[in-house]
Formats: structure tokens, C-alpha cells, sequence
């Protein structure tokens, strides 16, 4: 598995973003939306403007899975994970880890300490959470019926530095 990384955002990544969420099957079509949306957010106010981040895995000029972190407005060094999507053809391959260990290298480099993420507790969703787990992500809190009845938010946390524990503030 070989993949290259770019940072930013082109135009026509609002086209592969739209891709590889609908490619997973586990998003709906107005998460499908908003996945474009951060990037449209990104091209017309800069990822320092709109406060979204992006890394995409290419192989071959393709992309085949990106991530989506930036700051949380009013801490003073927290940011969110809000996507990590690898394309469905390639999940299992090693393309997630790459993205999240750029993701956790991109966020120290803009100062954070603590990484947060978060997702659904349907059952669909524990091999994401089994994910987050491997890579040294701490459970931290789970919020019933967040999403929908019957589907809650499942929210993790993995401390940057090594002096932070996960739950601090």
C-alpha cells in the first residue's frame, strides 16, 4: 500500500469527497453534503479561515481517502477529527492509518494537545470504533439517541503529548 499525501484543497476534490463518503455505505445523503460542504468552506475562505484542515491519500494521482481535522473554537488546544473516509475498495489497507498518524502530526504542528472524534454507536460503526481504539484513542463519554433513537454519539479522545492525560481539559 503506497500512498501519497497532499494537503489542501483543489475544486475538483469536492467531486472525490462526494465519492468516497457515498463509497463507504454508512453515510446519508445530507452527511454526504456536508462532507462537501467543509471542503466548499475551505476553497472560499482558506483552511486557516474556515478552520477546516485536509489531507488526501492519492495513489496513482487518484484519491482514494482523505481526513478532516481543525481547532475547536474557544479551547486552547483541542481540534476535531471530523472525517477520516477511505475508499470503500481500499478499507482495510492501511490508507486509514496513514491519514489518522498525518492527521495527529498536522494537529501537534498547529499546536494541539488533545485530538477528539467522534461517532455513532449503531453497530455498523464498531469497526470504526475498534479503529480509533488501535490507534490509542480513549472512549470518553457516549450520548444516548444523539443521532437518532437507537443511535448515539460515541465520542474519543487521544492526548498529543505525552504529559496530557486523554480527559484532561
Amino acid at each position: 500500500m503506497a500512498v501519497a499525501l497532499r494537503a489542501g484543497v483543489r475544486p475538483d476534490d469536492r467531486v472525490a469527497v462526494r465519492r468516497l463518503v457515498a463509497s463507504t455505505g454508512f453515510f446519508t445523503a445530507n452527511e454526504e453534503e456536508i462532507a462537501v460542504e467543509l471542503v466548499e468552506d475551505a476553497l472560499a475562505k482558506g483552511e486557516s479561515g474556515s478552520g477546516y484542515h485536509f489531507l488526501f491519500a492519492e495513489d496513482g494521482g487518484h484519491v482514494v481517502g482523505y481526513v478532516c481535522f481543525g481547532p475547536i473554537a474557544g479551547t486552547a488546544a483541542s481540534h476535531d477529527l471530523y472525517w477520516i473516509v477511505v475508499d470503500s475498495a481500499r478499507r482495510g489497507g492501511g490508507v486509514g492509518r496513514v491519514l489518522e498518524r498525518a492527521c495527529v502530526d498536522a494537529v501537534k504542528a498547529l499546536g494541539g494537545l488533545r485530538l477528539y472524534v467522534d461517532t455513532s454507536s449503531r453497530s455498523q460503526y464498531e469497526p470504526t470504533r475498534a479503529f480509533y481504539r488501535a490507534s490509542g484513542y480513549e472512549e470518553v463519554a457516549r450520548l444516548k439517541d444523539f443521532y437518532a433513537a437507537g443511535d448515539g454519539k460515541v465520542i474519543f479522545v487521544k492526548a498529543l503529548d505525552a504529559g496530557t492525560a486523554p480527559g484532561a481539559a
